[in-house]
């Protein structure tokens, strides 16, 4: 008799002990769905801000290729303008010179005298030759019996002339300077 009784507050306890135990599952089985949970809501709101971060940076990228494309087009179009517009100053300088001519031809239908003619002619290719100085154009300086010189010169022909061989025979048409630099090739003549 004496057995169950001590059976019985034994099996007690056992259950007391499953009991808890098991309480102390569903705390921890109700502590790991909140650290479940919370990891979920930490998931979205990291998902959250990478979409957020993902969408600015598409945004930035948008925005520096339509700031880079009107760049592109705003340099084409001035580009486009400047090669229109870039000989305007050396025209409107020369437009005086034209003025001269127009002026020239008017007057020699009227005019019998051939001297004064010539002297009009001269005094317009004066100031024609003085503009392009100022433009910083000069005329290559070449002569019969300079060296042949393909950085100055173009050969338009050869004749044969043993006393001037690879020399400038003649000059056919002359070389003009750009600030020292080659605009048009002198065209001669050379010996061979």
């Amino acid at each position: 008799m004496d057995l169950e009784p001590k059976n019985a507050s034994a099996e007690e306890e056992a259950t007391e002990t499953a009991s808890s135990a098991a309480s102390e599952g569903n705390e921890g089985n109700e502590s790991s769905s909140e650290t479940a949970s919370s990891t979920s809501e930490t998931d979205e709101s990291a998902g959250s801000s990478q979409t957020e971060e993902q969408t600015d940076w598409q945004d930035r990228y948008l925005r520096l290729y339509a700031e880079f494309d009107n760049y592109r087009k705003r340099t084409m179009r001035e580009r486009v303008e400047l090669i229109r517009t870039a000989s305007r100053d050396s025209i409107e300088k020369m437009l005086p010179v034209l003025d001269d001519f127009s002026r020239a031809e008017a007057a020699s239908l009227e005019l019998e005298d051939p001297v004064a003619l010539k002297e009009g002619q001269h005094l317009i290719h004066a100031k024609f030759k003085q503009l392009m100085e100022a433009q910083g154009v000069k005329a290559m300086a070449v002569e019969t019996g300079d060296v042949f010189d393909v950085d100055f010169h173009e050969a338009i022909t050869r004749i044969p002339s043993p006393e001037l061989s690879g020399k400038v025979v003649d000059v056919v048409e002359s070389g003009y300077l750009l600030n020292d630099a080659v605009i048009r090739y002198a065209k001669v003549v050379v010996g061979e």
